[in-house]
């Protein structure tokens, strides 16, 4: 959802419920009604759900969710943490539009690609962006 929808996060989800385990474990790892994006996917693994499913729960809760790892929103002053120079190898770019369709890239692919590749996900993120492959959706559902 966009900014300005914040605090309505969960009219996205009209017919989920909280799950008690879920809200107690993102109550611990919350900062500032805030939910960074790594602290989300480690919370999806030590309780065995889908980063999906954390993502679900936090709109529920009224989180936001910060600190993309891919560097597409989250960060302050700027929302992006893109490098718009960074070097882009043609094996990369190969690599990124064949995966890519209709111009989009899911955020679970681009991870994927980051670790085959050994570049770090912000890089991955900034890649994507300087070649014009939109990074949808987001594994947490954020966008």
């Amino acid at each position: 959802m966009a900014h300005q929808d914040k605090g309505h996060y969960a009219d996205k989800h009209p017919d989920q419920k909280r799950d008690p385990v879920i809200a107690e474990k993102l109550h611990e790892i919350v900062v500032k009604n805030q939910l960074s994006c790594a602290s989300a996917h480690k919370a999806a693994a030590n309780l065995k759900v889908s980063p999906k499913e954390i993502g679900i729960q936090a709109d529920l809760m009224e989180l936001r969710i910060v600190g993309c790892q891919l560097g597409l929103f989250g960060y302050e002053p700027e929302q992006k943490r893109i490098d718009p120079g960074i070097d882009i190898s043609d094996q990369l770019w190969t690599k990124i539009e064949s995966q890519s369709i209709d111009g989009r890239i899911s955020c679970r692919d681009a991870w994927d690609i980051a670790g085959k590749y050994k570049i770090s996900r912000l890089d991955m993120g900034s890649a994507c962006e300087k070649i014009n492959i939109r990074i949808k959706p987001c594994q947490l559902g954020a966008f």
